[in-house]
């Protein structure tokens, strides 16, 4: 006989004189099953102490109880806080979080060449990184649920935010301070597939600046490698201008962080010759009283992971693209140029 703790369904059907089917829709709740057998099974796992394997019910459902959870660099801000915000709204559901780290192109593409024949999940929450077209077709032949958070993928279901418009609230920030030389130090991403973000707030930038009927100078918008060193490099390109521009708009905060820092060690004073407007609202930007675009990234996190539990559980899901608002967050690196004080 078996000892309670190594009971299994078998046992537990041999016990009650019911077979297994029986016994697993009397304690999942299923149909099928009637109402005295159900009671009658549970009250029989009730004294024998028995439980049922998460294992187990997640195979007679045909699910996994698995999301992987694919990022380009776990340790950065923007993807741990999107991560973060994941994990705690998966917190207390039955799936199981597998987290993969693909920071280099080759090693995005081995993972996504392997990933049908070695990843057995339920679903895949991409954060914020281009796919080729070939790493789609990939997941296509899985036939899983596939979020992307941070961005967009196809028509497949996405949480997001607008990047024109977040774009477009800070270089309009800027112009109805009175400036007329706007820049943009826009980035260049560390993959060679095109990715929509800088795309998208370059798009922004030029709107804004077109809506106020400025003029669009080739020379005012320059691109350089994501993170602080492009955001360095690219202040010093613009302070180098014939006419260097009153105000530049950065394509993160990141890139701001290094872009202040430019000014500082020229001794440019900010914002009284120079305003500066990032994107983010990193956890960084109140320290060094950064004005700038926020846009929540925690929340888009909570968001995906939520799209995921509800899509999984069968739930009734109205919206499977959602973009959440951005915000204008003014501190001390933004005012009117000198001229206008």
């Amino acid at each position: 006989m078996a000892r309670h703790g190594d009971l299994n369904m078998s046992d537990l059907a041999d016990r009650a004189g019911v077979s297994i089917a029986s016994v697993s829709r009397a304690l999942s709740g299923s149909p099928g099953v009637s109402e005295a057998t159900r009671t009658r099974i549970r009250r029989l796992a009730a004294e024998l102490n028995y439980t049922v394997s998460p294992d187990a019910a997640r195979l007679a459902k045909g699910s996994r109880g698995r999301v992987a959870v694919v990022t380009a660099d776990v340790a950065h801000w923007f993807y741990a806080s999107m991560l973060e915000g994941i994990m705690s709204s998966l917190r207390g559901s039955d799936l199981d979080v597998l987290l993969y780290e693909v920071k280099r192109e080759e090693e995005r593409r081995r993972f996504f060449e392997e990933l049908p024949a070695r990843r057995q999940v339920d679903a895949l929450i991409i954060l914020a990184f281009p796919l080729s077209e070939q790493e789609q077709l990939q997941l296509d032949r899985m036939g899983v649920t596939v979020v992307m958070a941070g961005g967009t993928l196809a028509d497949q279901p996405h949480v997001r935010v607008d990047d024109v418009e977040a774009a477009r609230q800070a270089t309009n920030h800027l112009v109805l301070a009175g400036h007329e030389r706007v820049a943009l130090i826009n980035a260049s991403g560390r993959w060679r597939l095109p990715y929509a973000g800088p795309q998208d707030r370059l798009q922004g930038h030029l709107n804004a600046l077109q809506d106020a009927g400025l003029p669009v100078e080739g020379e005012l918008v320059v691109h350089a490698q994501w993170g602080t060193a492009g955001g360095a490099e690219g202040m010093a390109r613009l302070l180098s201008l014939p006419r260097p521009p009153t105000a530049v708009v950065a394509f993160s905060d990141e890139m701001a962080f290094g872009a202040l820092r430019t000014l500082r060690r020229s001794g440019i004073a900010v914002p009284q010759t120079v305003s500066l407007v990032g994107i983010d609202d990193h956890e960084m930007a109140d320290v060094v009283e950064l004005t700038t675009v926020r846009q929540p990234v925690l929340e888009l996190g909570e968001a995906a992971g939520g799209l995921v539990h509800r899509l999984l559980s069968g739930q009734r899901v109205e919206q499977q693209h959602v973009t959440l608002p951005t915000q204008l967050v003014v501190r001390g690196t933004s005012g009117p140029p000198r001229t206008t004080r």
